[in-house]
């Protein structure tokens, strides 16, 4: 750790011995002179001052202390720093967001003698929420793209997204830092907006001004619209901690400490098991450790969680004292005829990779008769509500329109042929579903389609209803009855007009009550 204690007064202490100065001095009048100078005793001289020592206990005043990159008054810093000072309550919460993992983020910067500016970049790219997911199909902290995670080393699978590891990806960030530095020859604005866009962006923009005889400052850069404002937002940012308490702008205090700690359990552990651990509750836990994705950490690994430093001890205790096998809740499958270890591993929610390694099971040939032993979740899925298929349940319940149509995803689909079909924009459906326009979807995949605008003032009142169909149904004739129309029946059930409806099928309406009661 670099600053951890300012010296506020020095001492200083002159102290010179008794000295005869016996030679005259070289000047012509004591030249002349036959009087032998007499001795001069110069007394011990010491004046002190009082020390004082002014230990540091809060994280954003590290910060303070250690901010160099000037703060020019550009039109873009000047409108970025008003936003700050009239929206404070914007800073407090992420001050509390940042409370577990500013001080590790603090550290790895200083050890690495960068500028602790960089410390406030979480702020700039995801207001310092682990769980962030850009339109450009960014995540985490630090909002890696999925291939710049890879390049610098961050794993992704079914199980675990490194992008949202808090301490993984923030050696990861400052690792691509590091490396824009040096590729933009030791410019740091340069290296942040490379950051943002790229380097090969920065470089060709600085380029066309050289050749041009313009200056090649960043501010002088013509680059995208967002590149151009996320430098300025990070200078401002920083101008607004630094003088926070002259902007009228309180910081949540985060005390000068670790608090968290990264514990190697070496093998994986259910969430839930490993919260009841360490006293935590499963969401209190999935916060910290964010990068799971499902309901356990990773099969292969990593085998780390986060907790905090006053529950480490508590936890390691009893993981000594549980088995290897009892960290897993285990069910004996018996493999029927037609089954494929695609099939079993979207039956139980896990993989195929996973099924084999805990089988010891090479390629992708089973036996039916044979038996496999499948790791399960010890509690529903709804006690593990951080999982990433409990959050987007939770974000496509979020009412966007009058009726929810929940759509399976077919061999053909994209989100560009879903939306058409739909009358919807590509960026609303993928907002709906916690998902970027450009991202693949999954045969099978569940979505949410919301579709009819919530007009205020409006008597209607919109309400789902399951139909059984009868014999002698038709979809006209349901639709005459709950006045709706046939595109809609087919639509909300995924249905094909030229295929019959049977007797006990079951279909949902989103129906207009009013309407029908009149």
């Amino acid at each position: 750790m670099r600053i951890q204690t300012i010296v506020i007064a020095g001492s200083l202490s002159l102290l010179s011995a008794c000295q005869s100065l016996d030679t005259p001095a070289p000047d012509a009048a004591q030249s002349q002179s036959n009087t032998p100078t007499p001795a001069v005793n110069i007394e011990e001289t010491q004046t002190s001052e009082t020390i004082e020592v002014v230990e540091i206990t809060d994280v954003w005043e590290r910060i303070r202390l250690g901010l160099t990159l000037p703060v020019p008054e550009h039109k873009l810093v000047k409108q970025y720093r008003e936003w700050y000072i009239k929206h404070p309550q914007h800073l407090a919460r992420v001050s509390q967001r940042a409370t577990p993992f500013l001080y590790l983020i603090v550290e790895e910067i200083e050890k690495r003698d960068l500028p602790i500016e960089l410390a406030l970049l979480p702020i700039v790219e995801s207001a310092f929420d682990p769980f962030a997911y850009s339109h450009g199909a960014a995540s985490g902290l630090w909002q890696f793209t999925a291939p710049m995670a890879k390049h610098f080393g961050l794993q992704m699978n079914w199980w675990y997204d490194g992008r949202r590891d808090v301490p993984a990806a923030t050696v990861a960030a400052l690792d691509m830092l590091e490396y824009l530095y040096k590729k933009t020859d030791g410019n740091w604005l340069y290296a942040i907006a490379a950051y943002n866009t790229g380097e090969g962006r920065v470089l060709n923009a600085a380029k066309r001004n050289r050749k041009k005889g313009k200056p090649t400052d960043f501010w002088s850069l013509d680059l995208p619209t967002e590149t151009e404002r996320y430098v300025p937002q990070l200078l401002a940012l920083a101008d607004v901690v630094q003088n926070a308490e002259k902007y009228g702008i309180k910081l949540t205090p985060i005390k000068n400490d670790p608090q968290i700690e990264v514990v190697n359990i070496k093998g994986q552990i259910d969430l839930a098991l490993a919260a009841g651990f360490a006293n935590m509750t499963t969401s209190e836990l999935h916060k910290l450790n964010p990068g799971y994705n499902r309901w356990s950490t990773a099969p292969q690994g990593p085998h780390n969680l986060v907790l905090p430093v006053d529950r480490v001890l508590g936890f390691e205790l009893a993981l000594a004292d549980t088995d290897a096998k009892e960290r897993l809740n285990w069910e004996r499958y018996k493999i029927k005829s037609g089954d494929s270890l695609g099939l079993i591993a979207q039956r139980f929610r896990t993989t195929p990779s996973a099924l084999r390694a805990v089988n010891d099971i090479k390629g992708n040939t089973i036996i039916a008769g044979k038996h496999l032993l499948i790791p399960v979740a010890a509690k529903d899925p709804e006690q593990y509500a951080l999982s990433v298929d409990q959050r987007q349940v939770s974000k496509q319940n979020v009412k966007r329109g009058n009726q929810k149509i929940t759509y399976s995803v077919k061999s053909g689909d994209s989100l560009w042929k879903i939306a058409k079909a739909h009358d919807v924009k590509i960026s609303q459906l993928a907002s709906w579903n916690s998902m970027a326009p450009k991202d693949r979807l999954q045969i099978g995949q569940k979505l949410a389609i919301w579709t009819g605008n919530i007009k205020q003032g409006s008597s209607s009142i919109t309400r789902t209803v399951n139909y059984t169909v009868r014999s002698g149904d038709s979809l006209a004739r349901i639709a005459s009855k709950f006045k709706v129309r046939v595109n809609d029946l087919v639509r909300w059930n995924s249905l094909e007009k030229s295929k019959y409806i049977q007797p006990g099928q079951k279909l949902k309406l989103y129906v207009n009550v009013t309407d029908v009661r009149a």
